[in-house]
């Protein structure tokens, strides 16, 4: 089972569309939320970050 390019590059582009969404939407809330991530731990971060991997990992088990 082979690299498919240009799925890895949709999915890069998708994630650079879901990640502009807010600042476009709402830059005032988008800056609030990177203010309130500034605040936080690295452990909280760490957490956070591994939780959205998981349910990231989740989610493309379910789809596929």
């Amino acid at each position: 089972m082979g690299v498919d390019w240009s799925d890895l590059g949709v999915a890069l582009a998708l994630v650079l569309v879901i990640e502009g969404l807010m600042p476009l939407l709402s830059p005032r809330g988008f800056r609030q939320a990177m203010l309130a991530a500034v605040q936080m731990s690295d452990r909280t971060l760490r957490i956070t970050g591994f939780a959205s991997m998981v349910a990231g990992v989740l989610l493309l088990y379910w789809i596929r």
